[in-house]
């Protein structure tokens, strides 16, 4: 594999900035976006009002502490635009969740913040090894979805050469990598090995192919599929986050050269560590739940918004700022399937509208052909059902889940008492990936 290694004179200075000079330009950004959202935001008003904190109670970056967290229903119950902290004519752009309870969450964008995503993308993509002029191929998702459209955003800023493919039409991936010749490819990780799998198909050696990056997000991945990845393309494997309430992919990145962790932009977002359990912040290097500030957005300021995300946060290396370790778990029960979010109430409301099944059910992950697959296990709602009334309820569920979540699943129905009870808290997902 290639040195991607940039040039320290290409970086933006922030990034090489001291630990001081960085935490001066958080508190003075903090303060802003602390009154801004206070100002404009009635949620945040009456939530810094109702835990007996304001704006002017900031005088340290500890002191963020003292304030309320922010948390995904908050959101929800604020939609559609009620969260917007400017007025909506000043909204240049919407994304949205799908939805998990049928009520999508949704975030907005001035043109500043539109400015600023591409700017922290366009970092994030010099920092996995592109540069200015190289060709990259595009294969998150375009939609509400803020992948695709995120990345296209800051692979302009940074002057790259992107054609907008997606997701989808696998063998229609390997023939434009083939012929386009790009030198980057950004795809979730579960999708590359579909890719793989297509060239192998195609009687194609990977290794043979142009491309000398992958940058991965969207869901969780682990270090042996990163060897996988890049001993099958010879190519570097790295990792973005991102989340759309704090902006969307860009958050942080791992850099080429050392791939030992994402580094956070902290100029325009602080990251916190806290217990789950209590909300209390950890130890520096703990490991516990992110929560995320916003310090520079304008039409959608968040403040301690739990991520539900389990890491920790260790000191930067190739860059000054701060690095999270690759995420390992989740502090609620949302689970990340081929980057789309799927919580359990949604298989549970898919089942109650489909005649024929008792609301009893488990969910199985696992990863058999190198894609993460689910199976929901359910039974019958009388002992009598035949096994065609079975199929055809099976068959229904799973279109349901089709067109509300937007994943394709497996369904397997029991005979009556054949999914098992829980003397406590139900055990709802048995989830058989590897870890490792």
């Amino acid at each position: 594999m290639k040195d991607l290694t940039p040039a320290r004179d290409t970086l933006d200075l922030i990034e090489l900035a001291s630990r001081d000079e960085i935490a001066a330009l958080q508190l003075k950004r903090m303060k802003w976006s602390l009154r801004h959202a206070y100002d404009n935001v009635p949620f945040y008003k009456d939530s810094f009002d109702a835990a007996g904190v304001h704006p002017d109670d900031l005088q340290d970056l500890s002191d963020l502490s003292k304030f309320p967290f922010t948390v995904k229903t908050d959101l929800r119950d604020n939609y559609p635009f009620k969260m917007f902290a400017v007025p909506r004519e000043q909204v240049a752009r919407i994304h949205a969740s799908s939805g998990t309870t049928g009520q999508p969450t949704v975030v907005g964008y001035t043109q500043n913040d539109l400015n600023n995503w591409g700017s922290v993308v366009a970092r994030s993509l010099r920092a996995a090894g592109m540069r200015p002029g190289d060709m990259l191929h595009n294969a998150y998702g375009y939609g509400l979805f803020t992948g695709g459209l995120g990345i296209h955003l800051g692979a302009d800023a940074l002057g790259l050469s992107t054609y907008p493919i997606s997701g989808g039409m696998t063998p229609r991936q390997v023939r434009l990598i083939e012929d386009f010749k790009p030198k980057g490819i950004t795809v979730t990780p579960s999708y590359s090995l579909s890719i793989l799998d297509e060239f192998a198909a195609q009687g194609i050696d990977p290794r043979d192919s142009s491309l000398e990056v992958g940058i991965f997000g969207a869901e969780p991945w682990t270090n042996a599929m990163r060897n996988e990845i890049e001993q099958a393309f010879d190519m570097h494997a790295v990792d973005i986050y991102g989340l759309s309430e704090v902006m969307g992919p860009g958050v942080s990145m791992e850099c080429v050269e050392t791939k030992d962790g994402l580094h956070i932009w902290e100029d325009h977002f602080y990251p916190e560590i806290i217990n789950p359990e209590t909300g209390e912040v950890v130890a520096e290097g703990e490991q516990g739940e992110l929560v995320f500030t916003s310090l520079t957005k304008e039409a959608f300021p968040i403040i301690r918004y739990r991520t539900r995300d389990l890491t920790r946060l260790l000191p930067g290396t190739a860059r000054s700022m701060r690095r999270m370790e690759k995420v390992t778990g989740r502090s609620d029960d949302m689970i990340i399937l081929r980057g789309v979010n799927v919580f359990p109430t949604q298989i549970e409301e898919a089942l109650m509208a489909t005649p024929g099944l008792a609301p009893h059910f488990q969910i199985e992950l696992s990863r058999p052909d190198r894609m993460d697959q689910m199976c929901v296990f359910c039974e019958c709602a009388d002992a009598n059902l035949s096994a065609e009334a079975r199929q055809a309820a099976a068959k229904a569920m799973s279109a349901k889940i089709k067109q509300t979540v937007g994943i394709s699943v497996k369904i397997e129905v029991a005979d009556v008492g054949g999914v098992k009870r829980s003397e406590g808290k139900a055990v709802r997902i048995i989830d058989n990936r590897p870890k490792t």
